[in-house]
């Protein structure tokens, strides 16, 4: 899995959101949530290509996600698990056990670790 920089998730999330989706779509709406000029979010997509983590055909420079949302999302996870608790999953978890967590919040934990 190709690590992904902050920036280039925020591309990313736009894509998965809307793909198929232009180049100029992505620049629109990065401006506009995010702030972002045009050259920075084609900045950004070219990094994402060389990655192979998109895929940008003609007409139109149309972008496709070469790699799914929640590959993504569970090899950051490990990551974090990784860098933050040694690896330690159970460390994680006891983290957020420790917060103070709803009612509703500590039912959905437990029917996610039942399913398990």
């Amino acid at each position: 899995m190709v690590k992904l920089f902050d920036s280039e998730l925020k591309i990313m999330d736009i894509v998965w959101d809307k793909e198929p989706v232009s180049a100029k779509e992505i620049s629109l709406i990065a401006a506009e949530t995010i702030g972002w000029n045009k050259n920075t979010t084609y900045t950004i997509i070219k990094k994402l290509m060389d990655k192979n983590a998109l895929k940008r055909t003609e007409p139109n420079f149309i972008c496709t996600s070469l790699v799914q949302k929640a590959e993504v999302r569970k090899a950051e996870t490990q990551s974090l698990i990784d860098k933050l608790y040694n690896g330690s999953k159970k460390a994680f978890f006891a983290s957020f056990i420790e917060d103070d967590l709803s009612e509703d919040e500590l039912e959905m934990l437990k029917k996610l670790i039942e399913k398990r």
